[in-house]
């Protein structure tokens, strides 16, 4: 028989036995949770710097000025340049906290619904994990940011004032003079989809875009700002303006363990443990970490936009 080159692939035969080597995988088990969280994380879309610590605690320093401590001053020939202190922002210590939860899975499910419940598992841990993060987070933004601004009218009322109270915010942000840009709008998803639906935004909007959320449904840009919809909001009646760049970011702890792997990018950690004695697996899905403001003035809150 002649031999083929490159030889093929090897293959698993049974759905058991492919299942059982996927658990017995972490790396995979991580990438699937990263999969997944990747498209619900909303705090670290938001916190987007990316800070690490092995003590439990991060330090770190809140509302540093654009600026120095004083202005320059004329200079004459060969005169002596003033010297001036360079302020530093209110130092901060926040501790981390781990968050996470095991499912239990038998081979009596496995054998009777494949993949199924281990899938099942994973989302409804993810889910739980993000549920609780990103409240967790929001939370943070929401006692952070003490600026206001006021919505001209009610979003939900057909008065056309969505565009110019969103961009009347950009410009207070601007007016800051510390170098913030907006670039986030977060809602609810009622706030979401009374702005989706506004006939005045829908009359400024190309007509033959398909990207128009009325075809596509998805996120959509107002005023050169992402909006972006999230059920853990945490403010009532109101919406935030944000520089995602500036914001703040999530500390992540790696606490180590042996058997776990990171979902890189989303600070989840993952294991899989085979229980013989029970006959069944437990999976595992954890987050160490601790949201950190580290700009309060990168975002600005409309209050008043729903009845």
């Amino acid at each position: 028989m002649p031999i083929s080159y490159p030889p093929p692939a090897p293959s698993l035969s049974g759905d058991q036995l492919t299942i059982s080597t996927f658990l017995n995988n972490p790396t995979l088990v991580a990438r699937r949770l990263r999969t997944l969280a990747e498209q619900r994380f909303i705090s670290d879309v938001l916190l987007t710097a990316r800070l690490s610590t092995t003590s439990g605690a991060v330090l770190y320093e809140q509302g540093e000025s654009l600026y120095s401590d004083r202005a320059p001053e004329s200079v004459a020939p060969g005169g002596e340049y003033p010297v001036t202190t360079v302020g530093l922002g209110t130092a901060q210590l926040a501790k981390t906290e781990k968050w996470g939860q095991d499912s239990l899975i038998t081979d009596e499910a496995i054998s009777r619904q494949n993949i199924d419940p281990v899938n099942r598992a994973m989302t409804k841990q993810v889910n739980q994990l993000v549920k609780t993060v990103d409240s967790m987070a929001m939370s943070a933004i929401a006692s952070a940011v003490t600026q206001t601004v006021a919505a001209s009218a009610v979003w939900d009322t057909g008065s056309p004032t969505i565009l110019r109270d969103v961009l009347k915010v950009v410009a207070v942000i601007r007016a800051l003079n510390e170098g913030f840009e907006p670039d986030t709008l977060v809602v609810d998803d009622t706030t979401w989809a009374i702005i989706a639906s506004d006939p005045t935004l829908a009359g400024l909007r190309a007509r033959e875009d398909k990207a128009n959320p009325v075809y596509s449904g998805d996120f959509i840009t107002i005023g050169g700002l992402r909006v972006l919809p999230t059920p853990n909001l945490g403010l009532t009646k109101s919406a935030l303006v944000v520089d995602s760049t500036q914001l703040g970011g999530m500390a992540d702890e790696n606490i180590g363990g042996p058997g776990y792997v990171s979902a890189e990018g989303v600070g989840v950690q993952a294991k899989t443990i085979r229980e013989d004695r029970e006959d069944r697996w437990r999976i595992r899905a954890r987050r160490v970490t601790v949201p950190v403001i580290l700009e309060p003035k990168a975002a600005h809150k409309i209050t008043g936009v729903l009845t």
